[in-house]
């Protein structure tokens, strides 16, 4: 047996995966996930970027403030203010906290974007090193673009960085580009020719664009890469991430092979995968890896009987080692309290003794209204009740009227910015009566780009889960809703939309690595 090597993961859902278009999250929201990856057991939380809002920075200082265990970084570009603000947040964190500046490298990047000569980066990357270690040792640096850099040029550049005093390299695949056997080949090439590169970690961060971000992230890794970065459900800008659950998984489902670890405690996987669904509104496809719906699912006669007999037949894995429980229905209208606050710190839920009352009551709510409550209600449950964002707009009550011999009508009464309003519109259908109502009162220029209804659970009585993709001045957010009556449903996730939209804070620089 070869020795197994302990591989780190740097988790980057709170900055590189917040980045996905209608991802944006409030610093509760943030806090929320800080503390399931600190559960999950991660090694650092990329907490965001510091420099590009307000917003940014105080989530980034709350979480440094507040979360324990895993190391806290912070991104910043190669410039001294950044930096300087990038600490002004870590610096509650202590040794944990982690700078993480980055600069490009590519030629493409240099040529167009930075306007920089090879000596000029690599003159600008050691002064942002030596800025940060006025603060502290936890130094990461990031060569925007690695991938599509000259390999001998970033030989130079790593080096440098490391002369510097950089503890983490990070090499990105910035846009997808690379596949396995190139990028693994870098990854040698760098362990091979950087001539201080048993002084720092060698990190690797990969895009989804060809869809092989995890597959070129496996191939880093046994070409000598010591980190992996990625985001829960592979969320993150364009085609997202590298996943961390199935980067996590591979690894040690295939020990045999891959004679690696990590010490992430694989049981809380899918609770954070429902976590971050539930706050972003960005639903997991049901064929995704690990933590789709039919992950676990079989429905071949031959796949069944397999399964019945053995179940190593047709799983590689079990559902327990992803935190999936195969006993579902927990709850219903009898039960108390600590049943309902004990089901939900199972789901990931830490809530404080004021929200989880609110919740409580809306449980015992939907209790009456149906016979069963499973854990994808509990989920809709916490989202509408304790998961918000500043309601600058509130649905009071409403109604709607369909059918084949009458037009189709809404009447909406809203509470916007703490005055009643009330109107009604016809429409094509209920729906869109609602949609054409809720935008009248509220005026509005949101653009509807996707509307989609799904039931939370099986039955008649299930409550309706109904998504909205809005867009205004190129910003796009999501927004959800949940309630047994599909129309109320959707007016919910529509105010939700438009709630996150008037939260948007603008002009946010992103980091694009």
């Amino acid at each position: 047996m070869k020795d197994i090597k302990s591989i780190k993961i740097f988790d980057t859902t709170l900055r590189d995966g917040e980045q996905s278009p209608g991802a944006s999250m409030n610093i509760d929201e943030k806090l929320r996930i800080a503390f399931q990856l600190a559960k999950l057991n991660v090694d650092v939380i990329e907490a965001g970027f510091p420099i590009a809002s307000e917003g940014d920075f105080e989530a980034v200082r709350r979480i440094a403030q507040t979360i324990k265990g895993p190391q806290i970084a912070g991104l910043c570009r190669a410039a001294d203010k950044d930096i300087d603000c990038a600490w002004e947040a870590l610096k509650y964190a202590g040794d944990r906290g982690r700078i993480h500046t980055f600069l490009a490298t590519s030629d493409i990047h240099m040529k167009y974007k930075l306007k920089m000569s090879e000596d000029q980066v690599i003159e600008t990357a050691v002064a942002a090193i030596k800025r940060a270690g006025r603060y502290t040792e936890n130094i990461e640096f990031s060569a925007e673009d690695a991938a599509r850099t000259r390999p001998e040029f970033l030989v130079r550049v790593v080096e440098a960085v490391i002369a510097a005093g950089a503890k983490v390299v990070n090499i990105p695949d910035t846009v997808g580009y690379s596949i396995p056997s190139e990028f693994a080949t870098l990854i040698r090439h760098l362990k091979n020719n950087v001539s201080n590169m048993d002084k720092a970690i060698l990190s690797v961060h990969c895009h989804n664009d060809l869809g092989l971000a995890v597959a070129n992230s496996l191939a880093a890794v046994e070409a000598g890469a010591e980190q992996v970065e990625c985001t829960i459900n592979g969320i993150g800008e364009r085609a997202g991430n590298c996943a961390l659950e199935e980067v996590v998984m591979a690894l040690r489902t295939r020990a045999d092979i891959l004679p690696f670890k990590t010490d992430v405690v694989t049981e809380h996987i899918y609770a954070t995968s429902k976590l971050l669904s539930t706050i972003t509104g960005i639903q997991v496809q049901p064929n995704k890896a690990i933590v789709g719906a039919n992950a676990f699912a079989h429905e071949a006669g031959i796949h069944q009987h397999g399964v019945l007999m053995e179940k190593s037949t047709y799983e590689i894995m079990t559902p327990e080692s992803v935190g999936l429980t195969q006993n579902k229905l927990v709850l219903g209208k009898h039960s108390g309290r600590h049943a309902f606050g004990q089901r939900l710190e199972q789901l990931g839920y830490a809530l404080s003794k004021e929200d989880l009352d609110r919740a409580f009551v809306r449980f015992k709510s939907l209790a009456d209204q149906k016979k069963d409550i499973f854990d994808e209600d509990l989920d809709a449950i916490v989202a509408d009740e304790i998961i918000r964002i500043p309601e600058r707009y509130k649905l009071v009550q409403m109604n709607s009227s369909s059918g084949s011999f009458a037009a189709p009508t809404a009447t909406v009464e809203l509470e916007i910015d703490g005055k009643i309003k009330k109107a009604a519109m016809i429409g094509g259908g209920p729906v869109d009566a609602t949609f054409k109502t809720i935008k009248k009162l509220t005026k509005s220029k949101a653009n509807l780009l996707s509307f989609t209804v799904g039931a939370i659970t099986g039955g008649t009585d299930a409550q309706g889960e109904c998504t909205v993709r809005l867009e205004l001045d190129g910003r796009e957010v999501l927004g959800q809703g949940a309630h047994p009556d599909i129309v109320v449903a959707s007016a919910k996730a529509y105010i939700n939309a438009l709630n996150r939209l008037a939260t948007i804070v603008k002009n946010r620089p992103s980091a694009h690595f």
